[in-house]
């Protein structure tokens, strides 16, 4: 994913922060144990709030432990004292990376295509471990890569349709967060609001790269005055996607994620088309 579900940093309290904080630095940890040095690379702040989302549905008390940086050993950061609990995150960081390579190598030329040809192997093992673990995200992600690749192939017009797959591939990861059928669904329905929020930033942030190369982005086909379309979109996007998120039955962490919903996604759009 691409780091666009993240807090206003800003806005939160110091307490709150250090948990966010806590968790990002967790997941790295816990990507490292699971798969590999490298793994870490796919650290992102999506996962971290798939992460964070995970854990305030549950009853468990969040209780740090004092440790030290991987990368930077003079770095003091605290780690979940039950690293289990981002299994899922970072299993579905694992499935997401070794799709997004495979993609590479198929779309990609030069040093870029020789690179995830190179890379391929060694998130191989990985991706089998992840994917045995988790087999509803290894479903979910390689149905999304095959119908948005079906996008691209038609060159599709629709911005709807083509946001089509990263909304569901969103809705269908959020909603194994929980076995309640109601609180599924509200989950389903949140995934698929910030899987469309996700795709059209990244069609934006994109679109003036993808029309040098001459690349399919769905975004050259709307007319009018871009910024203001997507704009728009985006507001619609975090709109219902807050309504989803007030359906669900938060057991912690609710002002880091209410931040998140409420003012991150806004702030980061803003910074990302600003750029």
């Amino acid at each position: 994913m691409f780091g666009y579900i993240r807090a206003n940093k800003a806005e939160l309290k110091m307490r709150d922060y250090e948990i966010y904080r806590g968790i990002y630095c967790s997941l790295c940890r816990r990507l490292g144990k699971s798969y590999g040095l490298l793994s870490r690379l796919t650290l992102s702040y999506d996962f971290t709030f798939l992460a964070l989302l995970h854990m305030s549905l549950k009853e468990s008390c969040t209780v740090f432990k004092p440790g030290r940086c991987a990368f930077n050993p003079a770095k003091k950061c605290n780690y979940l004292q039950n690293g289990g609990e981002l299994d899922l995150s970072a299993s579905a960081a694992m499935i997401m990376l070794y799709y997004k390579i495979n993609d590479d190598i198929k779309d990609e030329k030069g040093l870029k295509k020789l690179g995830s040809l190179i890379i391929k192997p060694l998130f191989s093992r990985a991706h089998k471990k992840a994917a045995a673990a988790y087999p509803d995200i290894e479903t979910a992600v390689a149905e999304y890569i095959k119908s948005q690749n079906a996008v691209e192939a038609e060159n599709c017009q629709s911005v709807d349709k083509a946001a089509e797959p990263s909304a569901r591939v969103m809705a269908d990861i959020l909603s194994l967060l929980s076995g309640d059928e109601g609180q599924k669904r509200a989950l389903d329905r949140l995934g698929y609001c910030l899987g469309r929020y996700i795709y059209l930033l990244d069609a934006a942030c994109d679109f003036e790269r993808d029309k040098k190369n001459a690349s399919y982005n769905v975004l050259n086909y709307v007319p009018g005055d871009l910024k203001e379309y997507v704009t728009g979109q985006l507001y619609t996007s975090i709109n219902e996607a807050a309504k989803a998120f007030e359906l669900l039955n938060i057991k912690k962490h609710k002002p880091i994620l209410g931040n998140i919903i409420y003012s991150g996604l806004e702030d980061t759009f803003k910074k990302e088309l600003n750029k």
